[in-house]
């Protein structure tokens, strides 16, 4: 795992510099702080900040070919590398180290840019070819590992993060009032917007070639939900389902170093914990976050499960106090304004992981997505039952069964559920009939728009639709949005990578194997969603491992406290700073009289909703992001002489500068 940076001349722009990507490098330390690489050919220079987990001794980045005129700085793992080295070195590849990044650029030179096609794992690649004089920059298939890039000049800017394209002296950090008003709908902006005007990132599974001043995108993978094949047995399914699921669990506990994992209590984790301590003879140390608010709390599950499973199990207890007081630190490594604290406990979490010496663990994200864990998916079929039978006495009974902390819905007169729920009950055949509501909901919170932010956005964008969207099930249309939106601009980035990578710690996903993607994809909604039972076939799997209090727990959304992390005794005294009137109307972005309202209610403890919530978390990362990367942008110092940094200059380039 590691971070990478660079930029490449798209006209007559000037010759590389080795302090530029020093100072790129700088921006991003935290992402790979042991090894650090520059390379630079003429109008295009690399970068590489290298977290050693493969081949520690020989690994260090930028890599060449045998001949040197390829040239490669790689972010992520490439789980299959020992098979592919294999298949590369029959065919004539000679390898210098061991690492996979040596194999990735070995494929690219047989295969070109399909070699992408056979990596199973989480990347993001940049490939510099010294004879043609192109750039090759590609992306993992769902987004796990970022990738942004802009036009500074003449040069197309490049890096795993936007503070490190900020760290470069031609591109300046300017808001995109759309991308605001994307994050105040969607929870992240839509691919490939990001906050930053002229700031884009590549979309998961796409590639861009640079060439002769032009660049061009294309995608190389694309999610899709194919009809199911011939009918099979849920036990052959589910036979299935095991076997890729040891399988992706195997590969990535591949490395050089320990390997961890996270242990939520929940049917996810403990999934892969368990396989871990089934099929390995190896310790396995786990972590896990505890809240002191009991209304967020799993940790009881935790432990149970950790005994059971005899693992060396580490808690860390988050506070409202605690989330408060490291929101800033957050959002500085989400480079995003944010509709949620929780990224805060997970960068607590990798925290605790980085401070037992481990870089790297195994989670359980993506089977909710790919599976149908979330509640939004049993909502979206109770709403369809709604419309198709108006007069039912059943859907009160149905809500309160997924939603059972909402008083009232047992109740068959609840104006709750029918003022709520009932929100475009009848426009089943709208595309995003699933998420319509969630969006609503958030949108509310545009209310404490500024005047002036509101007169520079226009109708909020609309995701895109793949073709044959609208002919798929309406399970996968919503499992759709919720990957391509939910999974990839927030959950992967804000709330894992960003938080991880914070301190230079790796996650790796089991259930992201682009095989249990496809699989998954291919499955009868059926047997992902069994009327209200989410996970059906996983649960069938697991019961094989977990024990029933496990497996048939109700789904408990990862959620962390907003209110009193930013208000009351623990208030954190930046906060009465970033919302006074002053400062909101500096910044631009908001009403100051409304936003007064809002704080004043949430201080003294008044009743408030989860708008309210979403509201003042969006306003207070805002804020937080104006302030951090707008009013006077200052990254990390760059790279000096007691990094350990390799230096490498191609045909008549130079070094000093």
């Amino acid at each position: 795992m590691c971070g990478v940076v660079g930029y490449c001349g798209l006209g007559d722009s000037a010759p590389a510099r080795a302090s530029v990507l020093r100072a790129m490098l700088g921006a991003i330390r935290h992402r790979g702080p042991d090894q650090f690489g520059v390379y630079v050919d003429g109008r295009t220079g690399l970068g590489n900040a290298r977290l050693s987990i493969i081949d520690l001794g020989t690994g260090q980045q930028p890599i060449s070919n045998e001949d040197g005129t390829l040239w490669i700085v790689f972010n992520g793992e490439i789980f299959n590398h020992p098979e592919l080295r294999a298949e590369l070195e029959a065919r004539g590849h000679r390898y210098a180290t061991s690492c996979d990044t040596e194999t990735v650029l070995h494929a690219f030179e047989e295969f070109g840019p399909a070699c992408l096609s056979r990596f199973n794992g989480q990347f993001a690649i940049a490939i510099w070819d010294t004879v043609g004089q192109t750039l090759f920059l590609a992306r993992d298939r769902l987004g796990v590992r970022p990738l942004f890039y802009a036009q500074a000049g003449e040069s197309l800017v490049f890096g795993s993060e936007i503070k490190a394209i900020l760290a470069h002296p031609e591109v300046e950090a300017q808001a995109d009032p759309e991308a605001l008003d994307e994050i105040f709908t969607y929870w992240s902006t839509l691919s490939p917007r990001t906050f930053f005007k002229g700031i884009r990132e590549l979309p998961p599974g796409h590639h861009m070639l640079v060439r002769d001043g032009r660049v061009s995108i294309e995608p190389w993978w694309e999610l899709d939900f194919p009809e199911p094949g011939p009918v099979r047995s849920a036990e052959d399914c589910a036979d299935e389902l095991r076997e890729l699921l040891i399988d992706a669990t195997r590969l990535r506990l591949r490395a050089d170093v320990p390997v961890g994992a996270y242990l939520s209590g929940g049917l996810d984790s403990s999934t892969i914990t368990a396989i871990i301590r089934t099929f390995t003879s190896n310790p396995l140390e786990t972590f896990s976050i505890a809240f002191d608010d009991p209304a967020f709390d799993e940790s009881g599950f935790q432990a149970r499960m950790a005994k059971a499973l005899g693992t060396n199990h580490h808690v860390v207890r988050a506070s409202h106090a605690d989330i408060g007081r490291i929101f800033p630190e957050v959002v500085w490594h989400a480079e995003t304004p944010l509709m949620r604290t929780s990224p805060a406990p997970m960068f607590l979490l990798s925290g605790l992981v980085r401070s037992r010496n481990f870089k790297v663990v195994l989670t359980g994200e993506g089977a909710d997505e790919f599976l149908a864990g979330y509640d939004i998916f049993k909502e979206a079929r109770i709403r369809r039952f709604w419309a198709a039978r108006p007069d039912s006495k059943m859907r009160q009974e149905l809500f309160s069964r997924i939603y059972p902390w909402i008083a009232g819905l047992t109740q068959g007169t609840s104006n709750y559920a029918s003022a709520f729920f009932g929100m475009g009950l009848s426009e089943t055949g709208a595309p995003d009939y699933s998420h319509a509501i969630r969006w609503r909901t958030t949108a509310r919170a545009k209310r404490f728009f500024s005047p002036g932010l509101l007169e520079r956005v226009g109708a909020t964008r609309a995701p895109g639709y793949p073709e044959g969207f609208m002919g798929w099930d309406p399970l996968h249309q919503a499992q759709y949005l919720e990957i391509s939106i939910f999974l990839s601009q927030y959950l992967l980035s804000s709330q894992s990578d960003r938080m991880a990578m914070g301190h230079s710690v790796e996650g790796r996903f089991p259930f992201l194997d682009y095989r249990m993607v496809e699989f998954c994809n291919r499955l009868p909604p059926g047997l992902k969603l069994q009327g209200l039972t989410e996970k059906f076939l996983l649960k069938r799997v697991s019961r094989e491992w977990l024990p029933p209090e496990i497996t048939d727990r109700p789904k408990q959304p990862f959620r962390a406290p907003i209110q009193r992390a930013f208000f009351g005794a623990s208030a954190p005294g930046y906060v009465d700073e970033l919302l006074s009137p002053a400062a909101i109307r500096e910044a631009g972005y908001f009403n100051p009289r409304a936003v007064e309202h809002l704080a004043s209610k949430l201080r003294q403890g008044h009743a408030h909703s989860e708008t309210d919530d979403m509201a003042v978390a969006g306003i207070i990362s805002t804020q937080l992001v104006h302030r951090q990367f707008l009013s006077g942008f200052r990254p990390s110092p760059p790279l000096d002489a007691a990094d350990d940094v390799k230096l490498v200059a191609g045909a008549g380039a130079s070094l000093q500068d």
